[in-house]
Order: C-alpha cells, then structure tokens, then sequence
C-alpha cells in the first residue's frame, strides 16, 4: 500500500491540513494519508502546543469518517524531540509492505538541510510537495517529488489561535466538531 506521511504538530488541525490530504489522496498514487502528530518538533517551541493527546484527538475528530486519513500517535513513542528520519526508519521497518511518501509544504522543503540526515530521507523517500506562498519550489537536490496541485489557502495554525485568544469565530477555518471541541473545552485559552 502506498502510504502518504502528513506530519506535524496540527495546532490545531484546520481546513487547510484536510485540503492538502484530500488532494494527495487525489492526484497521487498514495492510497491512505496517515497524519503523524508530533509531540515535539525540534525546529518549533513547545510552550505554544496544546497537550499532544488533545491535538491527536482533534485530527480524530476533523478525519472521522474518511477511511482514506488515518490518525497516527506513532512519534509519541518514540524519543523526543520527533525527527523524521527516526519515525521513517520506525514505519519502515514496522510496515515492510507499504511504500512511504512524505508530504509537506514548499517552506518545509526550502529548510529540508537543517532536517537530521536529510539526506537520507531525500535518497530513500519520494516527496509530495504542496505549494507554498512565497516560497519556490527549487528542487536543487535532485529529489525524487511530486508537486501537488492544492489549492493556495494562506491559513495556519497560528493564526487561529491568534483568533481564539482574541474571542473571534474560527467557524469554517477547522472542521465543525474541532471547533466545537476547542470552544467547549477552552483550548488555546489557558496554559495547557
């Protein structure tokens, strides 16, 4: 089975996020999109992240139903910080059937060199890159990736917590349920 690996901190999971997975699932030969939560990136402070089980179970609850996204906790059993190249390895030889993609955005790609042993992930796993604004696409390690055509959404995380703390709707921009999971349980209000 082809496998498409979404990692991230999902901070929360938003529309954006789901669009990209829909279009992988779409336009390439990966069957099933697995999100990896990461408990802690080691590029990203932490003091910003709600609790990893709570984020994990906001992904459960913006891809129930679609059989095609699978939630994964894999990275919260593994040493922290996550680095990719550890969780690859991990799914690799846990799952010796499936072939892995990693997807992730022009940004991420740009910075790929301060990732640990890049270059290994490059050598041993196609990449599916979603387009980014400003940030080009140059392909200057002759990697093996595909450009996904999703839809340009400037949307991220950051900017919806920046909209819970200041009491706006986030209606539209996560899945209804996540909404109404932040609301109910207070996220990104408190320190958690």
């Amino acid at each position: 089975m082809n496998i498409g690996l979404y990692f991230g901190s999902f901070n929360p999971i938003h529309v954006g996020h789901l669009l990209i997975a829909n279009s992988a699932l779409n336009e390439t030969a990966v069957d099933k999109i697995w999100f990896i939560v990461s408990p802690q990136n080691p590029l990203k402070k932490s003091n910003s992240l709600l609790n990893e089980f709570d984020r994990l179970h906001l992904v459960r609850l913006a891809t129930e139903g679609d059989i095609r996204i699978k939630p994964m906790d894999i990275e919260f059993h593994l040493p922290k910080p996550s680095f990719t190249i550890d969780t690859l390895i991990y799914l690799k030889e846990k799952y010796p059937t499936h072939n892995f993609s990693v997807l992730l955005g022009g940004d991420s790609f740009q910075n790929i060199e301060h990732w640990k042993n890049f270059s290994e992930i490059l050598g041993q796993f196609p990449l599916i890159i979603y387009k980014r604004f400003g940030f080009e696409i140059n392909n200057k390690h002759n990697a093996q990736l595909t450009i996904l055509n999703a839809p340009l959404i400037e949307l991220s995380a950051t900017q919806i917590r920046d909209l819970i703390k200041a009491g706006k709707s986030i209606r539209y921009l996560v899945p209804e349920a996540v909404r109404e999971e932040i609301e109910v349980r207070s996220f990104f209000l408190k320190k958690n």
